[in-house]
């Protein structure tokens, strides 16, 4: 699609894929703080970054509706216009537009132009009219009434705009003659094209290096003495001061006679007396960079108080008290950040060696490298702990002690790759404070969305993975916690409720929870419902302690909501939520009270590259238990059981447990097992169930490193995985839920 561009095309997606997810996070922010210029400058910068990378690739669509969204925002951070919720509803859609176009371009497809409508309410917007007045209108015909004030405003932060580019091509097109309006409308019509033709660009360094003359307006002495020094050179390169000396004429401070051209013709002047550095070099030394401070910021202003006094400087000043005002104006109109530039110049071109020698400090490594540098890993460990056991039994204490080391270089090893496969959470988190925004607007709630522990690291697999079943939960929060602004009030409560999105690391585990201040969960009302639903009878549900009840809204089809939006009621979002969490090996809990709101707690592996298990054997042959869902282990007496509807139960607590014979089930043509009059059972969690499995042999707890199962096993029910034990024999790892699933139905 793009050809030799492949390769900026790369580095486009890569930037602007993390400018819009910064541009996501800080919109939402906006909200909160309309005032933050800071915030504003950042949003602005962003879309006009976008819109750089995408005019450079051609992408038109997606430069439309970022230029004119840039343009609102140039109105927004010069006090023009206020932030309101009704204008930010407009930038979110813009945003989400952005969004779309830029996921096509990832895809290689025709990007989707702007939906004309959104397009004319935010021209609207930046003309400072109400969105009712806006009509079904095309994005060029808007565009142009946005410019004055866009050029108004780029010339106070003394930037360029396109308006006054294409002038400055017009004036070049019939050197000579006065840039008038009409001549303009010409010009642009007879090209019909917004590229600069190498006539034109010749004409350019004409004007530049020979006559010195823009528009037919005589050059500025500045201009004029930069015209020996580039013929002595012998090059048509422009030169920094030439082109600083470009934009004072494009934005009127370099017209003759002006303060801002006065000062900037007389520090030239003031420099080109002395003489130039040898071999014809065009670097500013500190004396001339000195007087030009001095010109342009007022003597003892620059970054040094002891400038050397020059002829230049001297003058300064000079002039009458009555124009002291008028020539602090532009002085005053210059920001913050264009003060800064002067004096970052300097050192760039003194010093250019040393921004050479500046090495990045970061790349870019393609995913599957590091999934393929973390499976030799893992060999690695496999190989590693075969020698431990091969050095404890060998009795060499030479060989023992080189085992040793190796052990630890190989730990060392395997956490620095396990570390570079680890993302921060914020990578997922980013996502919600629009999700709370759109919704909480969606049902006229008020919420405020706290984030706490942003940058808790876990692998990429997982970040990617928890992204779903976070967003049910929060919108299940925001949705069924919060209450409506009015009922908080009468209960006593603050109108804005609170919903507190964490993460933390905890061992070997990921901690995230999800709290809000809302109306809590009541379990009697679930305990009804559930009856209602014919999910339990009454004794059942009567038996069912508190947090049990809770447990009950991840079963299928349960939903506590009386009608079915779009948001909810479906009874699908939070069973969704516990499959996945279970597949990655997590666990959910629930903790509410009626009238102060709910907490729910995810606890997932830091990583899916290792996992914790707990090794059995059945017969001769050795499986894993993935040790996030075992609860407890005993020895029992399997003459003690009873039989329920015909499944065979242990009496745990007083509480009636499933019992399964793995070895039925796995090792074929086992028909010992209820000769046995003992067994150990291990207590394991499903979903909201426990179910006892009775092994043969416990081994104990064991880090392993899953390894996928071949084609041929792909998809057996039962095995999430296999691995490799100490003593060189394969282990293959359970799945517990799709195992119950088929054997027992």
């Amino acid at each position: 699609m793009f050809g030799e561009d492949d390769e900026i095309l790369q580095d486009f997606l890569v930037e602007a894929g993390e400018i819009i997810e910064q541009l996501s996070e800080q919109l939402v922010d906006l909200e909160q703080r309309p005032d933050d210029r800071d915030l504003l400058n950042a949003i602005f910068r962003g879309f006009h970054t976008v819109k750089g990378g995408a005019g450079f690739l051609q992408l038109n669509p997606l430069v439309d509706c970022c230029h004119v969204t840039e343009n609102l925002f140039d109105i927004l951070r010069n006090g023009q216009r206020a932030v309101t919720p009704e204008l930010m509803d407009v930038v979110l859609q813009a945003l989400d537009v952005v969004t779309a176009m830029f996921d096509e371009v990832q895809n290689g497809t025709e990007l989707t132009p702007a939906d004309p409508q959104l397009l004319a309410n935010l021209t609207a917007l930046v003309e400072c009219r109400d969105l009712g007045e806006a009509t079904e209108e095309a994005s060029p015909a808007a565009e142009p009434a946005s410019e004055p004030a866009a050029q108004a405003n780029a010339a106070a932060e003394g930037d360029i705009t396109d308006a006054e580019f294409e002038q400055f091509l017009d004036a070049i097109a019939e050197p000579g003659a006065e840039a008038t309006p009409a001549a303009e409308a010409a010009g642009a019509e007879a090209t019909g094209s917004d590229e600069i033709s190498d006539d034109e660009f010749e004409a350019l360094l004409d004007q530049l290096h020979g006559k010195g003359q823009h528009g037919g307006a005589p050059a500025s002495p500045a201009a004029a003495e930069t015209a020996p020094s580039a013929a002595a050179g012998g090059g048509d390169e422009i030169t920094d001061e030439e082109f600083e000396a470009l934009l004072d004429q494009l934005h009127g401070g370099g017209a003759p006679g002006s303060e801002k051209a006065q000062a900037f013709s007389e520090a030239k002047a003031a420099s080109s007396s002395t003489p130039p550095a040898q071999g014809g070099s065009d670097e500013i030394n500190d004396d001339e960079f000195e007087a030009l401070l001095d010109q342009l910021h007022g003597q003892g202003q620059g970054p040094t108080a002891q400038a050397p006094k020059t002829p230049a400087a001297a003058k300064a000043p000079e002039p009458a008290k009555p124009a002291q005002p008028a020539a602090a104006a532009p002085a005053a109109a210059k920001t913050p950040d264009d003060k800064a530039k002067a004096p970052a110049a300097a050192p760039k071109r003194a010093a250019p060696n040393k921004d050479a020698a500046q090495t990045e400090t970061t790349v870019r490594v393609d995913t599957q490298r590091l999934d393929d540098i973390m499976n030799m890993v893992g060999e690695l460990v496999l190989v590693r702990n075969r020698l431990v056991r091969l050095g404890a039994s060998s009795g060499d204490e030479v060989m023992a002690k080189a085992v040793s080391n190796l052990d630890v270089v190989t730990a060392d090893l395997q956490t620095a790759v396990m570390k570079t496969r680890m993302q921060p959470i914020k990578k997922v988190f980013g996502r919600f404070p629009r999700v709370v925004r759109d919704l909480a607007r969606n049902l006229k709630k008020e919420i405020s969305l706290e984030l706490q522990g942003e940058e808790t690291d876990l692998d990429k697999n997982l970040v990617e993975a928890l992204a779903d079943p976070l967003v049910h939960l929060v919108r299940n929060s925001v949705d069924h916690g919060i209450e409506m602004p009015d009922d908080r009030e009468a209960k006593g409560k603050s109108r804005v409720g609170k919903v507190i999105l964490a993460a933390e690391q905890e061992g070997d585990q990921i901690l995230l929870s999800i709290t809000d201040d809302g109306a809590g969960m009541d379990p009697d009302m679930l305990r009804r419902k559930a009856i209602e639903k014919g999910l339990f009878d009454e004794d059942s549900a009567a038996r069912l302690s508190d947090s049990e009840c809770f447990d009950i809204i991840f079963m299928p089809g349960f939903s506590t909501k009386v009608e079915i939006s779009d948001v909810s009621g479906r009874g699908v979002g939070m069973d969704v939520v516990k499959t996945k969490i279970t597949q990655l090996n997590g666990s959910i809990e629930i903790k509410s009270k009626v009238g102060e709101g709910t907490r729910l707690e995810i606890k997932v592996p830091l990583t899916l590259a290792i996992m914790p298990t707990l090794m059995v054997m059945l017969g001769d042959q050795t499986f894993a238990f993935p040790l996030v869902s075992v609860n407890e282990i005993f020895h029992m007496n399997l003459t003690r059981t009873n039989v329920v509807d015909g499944h065979e139960v242990v009496i745990v607590r007083d509480r009636a447990i499933p019992l399964f014979y793995l070895k039925r089930w796995l090792v074929g043509g086992d028909k010992d097992t209820q000769k046995l009059e003992s067994a150990h059972v291990v207590i394991v969690s499903v979903g909201t169930l426990r179910v006892g499995f009775v092994v043969d042999q416990l081994i104990g707890q064991e880090e392993v490193v899953i390894k996928p199962l071949g084609k041929m096993l792909h998809g057996t029910p039962g095995m999430a995985g296999a691995t490799i034990t100490g003593d060189g024999r394969i282990a293959l790892i359970l799945d517990v839920p799709s195992m119950l699933k088929r054997y027992a139905g």
